[in-house]
């Protein structure tokens, strides 16, 4: 795969999931831009990095939670590059306890994160891509999304959420030429994973088929496979990306 000459955009992009998915596409020579909320630092090294070795890269600040916020990142991406080939959805946070101890915020900041951000990120840059007639967006759900999980109710119902929007959007953009699709991973090696109790981590070991936590590359692959045109003809899908974890 190679995208010379694509755009492409990945919220919560400076680390774990999200850094993984922009290093793929920038070695693949595509234009990068990352979104960041509060990791300025990770965002910095990364695009230093990357530039150092020839690959386009830019950083944008901003909170995808916000309508206003997520609007300009649009813009200021068109205005830099010229265009927006390929959004992916990554930005997401975890607030887990059990529903009796969870309280409204902790709902609501994760749900508006999670699902409205990836619904505020996706309306602005549909405008962009019906124009082109051309756009790829790609959905970081979660197996927790098509299972469920103890002590996440406001997590899981935030990417079982993102894929009926994932499963709309490609019904409504499919004769654009604009392809939908979500990627579900399941316990891969990043450090929201590595924050999890020790009995809830050697649980979910247990339970994968192949044996092992998956790393972010694998991940990352899967997504740069979906925004291609290898994958022309796939859209409303969920690719779960999780060792066997979950088989439908």
């Amino acid at each position: 795969m190679d995208f010379n000459g694509k755009v492409v955009l990945i919220t919560g992009g400076a680390k774990g999931i999200g850094l993984a998915i922009a290093r793929a596409f920038a070695l693949q020579h595509a234009t990068v831009v990352i979104n960041y909320n509060s990791s300025s630092q990770a965002a910095i090294a990364f695009q230093n990095e990357m530039q150092a070795l020839g690959h386009s890269v830019h950083i944008f600040q901003g909170n995808v939670a916000s309508f206003t916020e997520s609007e300009a990142l649009i813009q200021k991406t068109v205005e830099q590059c010229g265009r927006l080939d390929i959004l992916v959805n990554n930005a997401g946070i975890t607030k887990d306890t059990l529903i009796l101890r969870m309280n409204e915020a902790d709902f609501d900041q994760v749900i508006d994160t999670n699902l409205k951000g990836a619904w505020n990120m996706s309306k602005h840059a549909l405008k962009v891509m019906a124009k082109q007639r051309y756009g790829r967006i790609v959905n970081i759900a979660s197996v927790v999304g098509l299972i469920g999980s103890s002590g996440q109710s406001n997590y899981a119902a935030s990417k079982a959420g993102l894929l009926g929007l994932t499963k709309s959007l490609a019904r409504e953009y499919a004769k654009r030429g604009i392809t939908v699709n979500a990627i579900a991973p399941g316990f891969i090696q990043t450090q929201m994973t590595d924050s999890l109790d020790p009995a809830v981590a050697e649980y979910y070991l247990a339970q994968i088929p192949m044996g092992r936590v998956g790393k972010t590359e694998e991940v990352a692959h899967a997504v740069c496979f979906l925004a291609s045109e290898e994958a022309s003809y796939i859209t409303g899908q969920v690719l779960t990306v999780d060792g066997g974890l979950v088989m439908s």
